[in-house]
């Protein structure tokens, strides 16, 4: 046990020594950090140097070490999706909602579809289809968030619709996968199941919205008041994990969207400002650096061989021109100008660990074979990468109309 955390304490300290220093390099060249902390983890993952495998002399217990920096990762893009909320102010995310709901739901309608295609022009059967282009559907908009954040423009309206969108996508993808589940025949709940999903992703947003809108706003009154070390930091930390347990135990979504619910409702608060301190420096001092190299670590690009790249470079190029497409569209139809409408288009590319979980529920499922799982992994982790530094030249020298609220 205690080699374990030795060797635990030594990883962490690799980890983030290497994603500062990618970050910083990065941003030399005039890219978002983001970007520099994601290479740091194909470089220290199975793609090139396979730090926990190959180092033996350091990790000999590499499996142990996997999960632990998963559960880690796992509490960096929670932290960073509270940190996302608090950012934002509630009536300007609710203003965005008519572009939020057509680029939501067509960012997932037009990659599914084009995804499902692509899989079957490749050989691959039905099901795997199906679930492939589930993997395209997913967005993961924390890393999106990161970029705007730093670009300063989260709170532009493109930034705001970007976020509504990413919740009807969350919300929608779900769905999708309760009910392609059930096609296949391998739910026992049937179609009794999907109702069920629906009504308690209903109930939790809900009941999430009542206590976030009468009951949170006092309670961090009280507990700001409490002569108690650090007690608002501790009682925004307790909050936001229970709102992203909730929201995958009771409510059938990702834990994400649970955290970036808790920062919205906290972010109505006097004390936003504090709170936003405190958890800023908690989360990129330690926790959102675990999370993006993790990225890498997950990821072994040299497990696709053979005619396989063809699948999966297409596939990609699929992942990316959809999103922009089918979410940008969805935008426009909502009155977006032909700029804007780009711009949330490639703020959605990023698939992150929400393709990943997709992945690899439909692989555990028996629904797709090892090499369509490296295909689906080297899609998230490409469109993943392409993300921060789209998104940086497409917001380059543009005025955004910031709300104000």
């Amino acid at each position: 046990m205690e080699s374990d955390f030795l060797q635990f304490i030594l990883a962490i300290i690799i980890i983030i020594v290497a994603a500062k220093l990618g970050g910083y390099i990065s941003t030399r060249f005039n890219q978002p950090s983001v970007l520099g902390e994601l290479l740091a983890g194909l470089l220290l993952g199975p793609t090139v140097l396979d730090m926990l495998h190959h180092w033996t002399l350091l990790f000999s217990h590499a499996d142990v070490l996997e999960e632990l920096l998963a559960i880690m990762a796992e509490l960096g893009v929670i932290l960073l999706m509270l940190l996302a909320g608090l950012e934002l102010h509630l009536p300007d995310l609710l203003n965005a909602g008519k572009v939020s709901a057509f680029s939501g739901i067509l960012g997932v309608l037009l990659p599914l579809g084009l995804g499902y295609g692509a899989a079957v022009l490749f050989g691959s059967g039905g099901e795997e289809a199906l679930f492939l282009g589930l993997t395209l559907a997913a967005t993961s908009v924390s890393i999106s968030a990161q970029t705007l954040m730093e670009l300063n423009v989260l709170r532009s309206r493109v930034g705001l619709a970007l976020l509504g969108a990413a919740v009807f996508d969350d919300i929608l993808v779900i769905l999708v996968l309760s009910i392609a589940f059930v096609l296949v025949g391998e739910s026992a709940g049937g179609l009794s199941g999907v109702l069920v999903t629906i009504v308690n992703m209903v109930l939790y947003i809900g009941i999430a919205s009542a206590i976030g809108l009468w009951l949170l706003p006092g309670l961090a009154r009280l507990v700001h008041r409490l002569p108690i070390s650090k007690g608002t930091l501790a009682f925004v930390l307790v909050i936001c994990l229970l709102y992203a347990y909730a929201a995958e135990v009771f409510g059938g979504m990702a834990a994400i969207t649970g955290a970036f619910l808790a920062g919205l409702f906290l972010g109505r608060t006097q004390i936003r400002e504090e709170i936003e301190e405190g958890i800023s420096s908690l989360a990129y001092a330690f926790f959102v650096p675990i999370f993006f190299v993790e990225i890498g670590l997950e990821v072994n690009l040299r497990a696709i061989s053979g005619n396989a790249w063809w699948f999966a470079a297409v596939f990609t190029l699929i992942a990316i021109i959809s999103k922009i497409a089918g979410s940008g569209l969805g935008a426009k139809i909502a009155g977006f100008a032909n700029r804007e409408a780009f711009q949330l288009g490639v703020g959605m590319v990023s698939r992150g660990e929400v393709g990943l979980i997709v992945a690899s529920f439909a692989l555990s499922s028996g629904l797709i074979d090892q090499e369509g799982f490296s295909i689906a992994v080297f899609m998230v982790i490409m469109a993943t990468l392409v993300t921060p530094p789209m998104l940086r030249a497409v917001f380059a020298n543009r005025p955004q109309s910031v709300s104000k609220a």
